[in-house]
């Protein structure tokens, strides 16, 4: 399976670019990627961003000023695997546990997609996609549709296949013990950094983090 870190966005509420900014000393997109790099991927920049080609491979839009959506058009367009991981650059607390899991999910069942709600919302940023779905996304971009969860609805639905959601906590409170990690929180996996306000909140929290695993790892 292939990795793709969504960082193309244009981050109008934070009014700085969220790619780079810093918790613990390190930009957000180094996070995500190191993530992504523990679970044996080897994870690529989705957007047009040569800025950030010191991280990691960026793989350019093909439909240039068009959200997110492009980015997943232009990373399954490049994929040689038929299932790929997304994750978006401001997802820093999501526990590489959980994305193992979910990865294990989508090969098991093949699905065209396998998308997580938490707190009965969609996640279709942090999610897996088939290959199979790139000819409906490019049908919605070059309509001018750009908003990623109507544009997989109608992808899946030309092709006629299921979506996989599952509701996070639901899978977590069934699982054994020791399944979920417990840091951080499941209420910080899917805190997004949208604003100021949420840059300084995610920031403390992965910091005490940071301070709880070096704790442990005496």
């Amino acid at each position: 399976m292939n990795a793709f870190v969504l960082a193309g966005g244009q981050s109008s509420r934070m009014g700085r670019d969220k790619a780079l900014l810093e918790i613990t000393g390190r930009p957000l997109v180094e996070h995500v990627l190191d993530l992504l790099r523990s679970l044996d991927l080897s994870p690529r920049i989705c957007g047009s961003r040569p800025d950030l080609a010191r991280f990691a491979e960026v793989v350019p839009d093909n439909f240039p000023q068009s959200g997110p959506l492009a980015g997943i058009e232009a990373a399954l367009a490049v994929s040689d695997s038929e299932l790929n991981l997304f994750v978006p650059v401001d997802l820093p607390g999501l526990p590489g546990g959980f994305l193992r899991w979910m990865m294990t999910r989508a090969e098991r069942s093949q699905a065209v997609a396998t998308i997580p709600r938490y707190g009965g919302r969609p996640q279709p940023l942090c999610a897996v996609y088939s290959r199979r779905l790139i000819d409906g996304l490019r049908r919605s971009l070059a309509a001018g549709d750009f908003k990623v969860r109507v544009a997989l609805q109608a992808a899946v639905a030309w092709l006629g296949e299921a979506v996989d959601e599952f509701d996070v906590e639901s899978v977590a409170s069934a699982l054994p013990e020791g399944e979920w990690p417990s840091h951080p929180p499941l209420t910080d996996w899917f805190r997004n950094v949208n604003t100021p306000a949420d840059y300084e909140s995610l920031r403390l929290a992965l910091e005490q983090k940071a301070v709880i695993q070096n704790t442990e790892n005496r």
